[in-house]
């Protein structure tokens, strides 16, 4: 929580946004902090965020930006250990804000995902889209082997389209639901840095990073302390072996091996350590590990045939003496 609280403190302070930014980040805070309602026969536009500052940044942002006048209220908290929280409404000129932002369409039907105008946009303005999510309805925890960022979202839609937006910027990030809810995780340790630094939270970003490679540098440390213990003995061989016999498999089979197995070959080694989970994350576009598996394996028996053909020592014989295969 104190982190999530920190990466906040950081966005809600950036100022001098170009207008389009401004737009984009609004337009986010709104679709995933709240939404549309119906007050006594008209359209109601709020927003339900957790900080008074981020309330009176986002009516500031709509009265310079729209030229309405928003109300702040506090509402009650769905739990005390919420702590306050404060609504920004527009009741007046709700509806042509709602059509304004792209929260209702044309035909005056609510926009289930995103505005497609703001997840093509510049990577500024995605940057953006993605602060005013994270400002809305995102946590980070610590580093470590569930570190996560987290987005909640308001419909399965509008979680595929921030993925998207994700992955414009170059940042791997996944939908799935928990109890009901969409959400957008972002788990790999150097793309939850670059989603931090990119939508402007830097000094976070890289406290995160100096946190994780501490905890990484402590984990190895265990790891060499305990490394008598017969399972980690098991699988750093294992690790070895694979290894040995990835690289006798591309030298094998040279400029004829198929890029998709190339790929996951040069995945193997070069994160050695890594589990197949993880390999798959480092894939680009990301795999799941029995994909990764898969091409591995077809990899190996692809140049073992080869080996026999040509009557040369296969993949197993790279592997080190003592050494289970």
């Amino acid at each position: 929580m104190a982190l999530t609280t920190d990466v906040k403190a950081e966005l809600v302070s950036i100022r001098n946004a170009p207008p389009t930014v401004r737009v984009a980040e609004v337009t986010a805070i709104l679709r995933f902090a709240g939404g549309l309602h119906s007050i006594a026969g008209r359209v109601a536009v709020e927003a339900e965020v957790d900080a008074d500052l981020l309330a009176r940044r986002v009516a500031r942002d709509l009265a310079e930006i729209y030229g309405v006048r928003p109300e702040i209220a506090q509402v009650q908290s769905a739990s005390a250990q919420d702590g306050a929280r404060y609504a920004v409404r527009v009741i007046g000129a709700g509806e042509t804000l709602a059509r304004q932002t792209g929260l209702l369409d044309q035909r005056r039907r609510p926009v289930r995902g995103l505005p497609n105008r703001l997840t093509t946009g510049s990577r500024e303005e995605i940057a953006g889209l993605w602060r005013g999510a994270f400002l809305a309805a995102g946590t980070l925890s610590d580093p470590g082997r569930s570190a996560m960022l987290e987005v909640s979202c308001p419909s399965s839609e509008a979680a595929m389209a921030l993925v998207g937006a994700a992955h414009r910027l170059g940042v791997a990030a996944k939908a799935r639901e928990v109890r009901g809810m969409p959400r957008v995780v972002v788990r790999d340790g150097e793309a939850i840095r670059s989603i931090l630094a990119q939508m402007g939270a830097v000094k976070t970003a890289a406290a995160w990073e100096e946190m994780r490679q501490r905890r990484e540098v402590r984990a190895g440390v265990n790891r060499l302390v305990n490394f008598d213990d017969a399972n980690l003995r098991r699988s750093a061989q294992a690790a070895v072996a694979a290894c040995a016999r990835v690289e006798r498999a591309l030298e094998i089979l040279g400029d004829t091996v198929p890029d998709h197995l190339r790929v996951a070959g040069e995945l193997r080694l070069a994160h050695r350590d890594a589990s197949l989970d993880e390999l798959g994350h480092h894939a680009d576009p990301p795999l799941t590990k029995d994909a990764v598996a898969g091409r591995i394996r077809r990899l190996l028996a692809m140049a073992d045939k080869r080996a026999q053909h040509d009557g040369i020592p296969g993949t197993e014989s790279a592997v080190p003496a003592g050494l289970d295969v």
